[in-house]
This record gives C-alpha cells, sequence and structure tokens, in this order.
C-alpha cells in the first residue's frame, strides 16, 4: 500500500524521547508494531501489492535486518538514497510477534554478562534465528546519539514466517521520505516530520530487565 503512518515535527518528538541508554523508539499501539526495511524499487513495489515479502528478487535464504526506528533506517539508507535501498517499507506485526523475536535474539557479538562465557555465546548463536544489535541512534543529518537504538537480523524460518504469515501490513513509505529528505536538503529541520515513536517495553517484565537493563 502507498499509505503513510501519523507524523509529527521531528523536533517536538526529540524532546520527549530519552538521550541515553538502551531504549526501543517504535510506532506502537496496543496490539502491534511497526519496523522498517529498505529495499529496491522493485521489490518494494512488489511487498507493497502483495502484503508480504517476495517476488522473483527477494531471497529468503539471506539474513534480514529489521529496525523499528525510523532515524535508524534512513541513516543506513541515507534517506533512500543509497543503491538498491530506494524503496522504504513500513512493515506491521502483532507485538506477540515481535516480542516474542526480542526473546529468542541472541547478541551479534558476546557479552559477558549475558552468557557465560564466548563457548556458550557461540551455541546460543548457532541455535537462534534471531541476531540482537544495539547500535548508536542517529539525529536526522546522521550524527551518532548517547541513545542506543535496537535491530534484529532474522533467518531461516523466522524470517518466512515475518515476511509472509506474521506480517499484516506492509506500506510503502519512499513518497513521504523524499519529502522529508527535501526538508533536510533544504536545512529547514522546522519542517522535518517523521513517523510517531513512542518508548517501546516488551511486556515481559524479566525480558525488559535482559534486554534493557
Amino acid at each position: 500500500m502507498n499509505a503513510t503512518l501519523p507524523l509529527e515535527r521531528h523536533a517536538d518528538q526529540v524532546s520527549r524521547w530519552p538521550a541515553t541508554g538502551r531504549h526501543i523508539l517504535a510506532h506502537h499501539d496496543e496490539e502491534t508494531i511497526v519496523v522498517y526495511q529498505a529495499y529496491r524499487p522493485s521489490i518494494g513495489r512488489w511487498a507493497a501489492e502483495h502484503g508480504q515479502l517476495g517476488g522473483p528478487e527477494f531471497s529468503y535464504s539471506r539474513m534480514s535486518w529489521v529496525k523499528p526506528n525510523f532515524l535508524w533506517m534512513m541513516y543506513r539508507s541515507g534517506w533512500g538514497t543509497k543503491p538498491d535501498q530506494e524503496a522504504t517499507l513500513a512493515l506491521r506485526v502483532r507485538r506477540t510477534f515481535f516480542d516474542g523475536l526480542l526473546a529468542a535474539a541472541v547478541e551479534s557479538a558476546f557479552q559477558p554478562g549475558t552468557h557465560a562465557s564466548p563457548e556458550a555465546w557461540k551455541d546460543a548463536l548457532a541455535r537462534s534465528e534471531v541476531r540482537l544489535q544495539w547500535d548508536p541512534d542517529h539525529d536526522p543529518r546522521g550524527a551518532p546519539q548517547e541513545r542506543r537504538a535496537v535491530q534484529l537480523g532474522l533467518h531461516g524460518g523466522t524470517l518466512a514466517e515475518f515476511g509472509r504469515s506474521e506480517l499484516l501490513e506492509v506500506l510503502d513509505l519512499s513518497a513521504v521520505v523524499a519529502e522529508q529528505r527535501a526538508h533536510l536538503e533544504a536545512n529547514r529541520l522546522d519542517l522535518l516530520e517523521t513517523p510517531v515513536e513512542r518508548v517501546y517495553l516488551p511486556r515481559d517484565e524479566r525480558l525488559r530487565a535482559r534486554l534493557l537493563g
């Protein structure tokens, strides 16, 4: 679908966001959450038309990374200007499924506080189809922030579930990205709008404590 998400001035949103620490910023409601991916236009069009990921150019055999934070996606795709990342997709899934991804996720690098040993981490990594990374969040111009943003790498059956049976809605935000990129290029940050995002908290307290501290 060539629709959009509710937008709000970035300056208003950033004033409410935490400045430091690990946080999942996302567009979400009581039942669903939106994550972002960027693809070449042909893959993006197919996904928007069919309501799922697929088509002759999409591969389910590779790991695919999803990001719940819009500005992290804009940093990664160069606001839709990098080759094969011109189409920005907003992908809506149930919170229960997303929380399941978080629960199954294993950090891409060994974390002494999470796993008893590098060997234990490698074993967990081999058994999981979900990777987790905390990276610096970025402002609209790409400057790294003190706040950390999450991204999840999916492969195998988990990626197939995400891209097919668990995907509730596919929105092509490419036109929105182009419009907002124009404000950025004109140095009119006062006009820049981004999808409404709030801090997302998994409902399971133990999962929150493990991920967010």
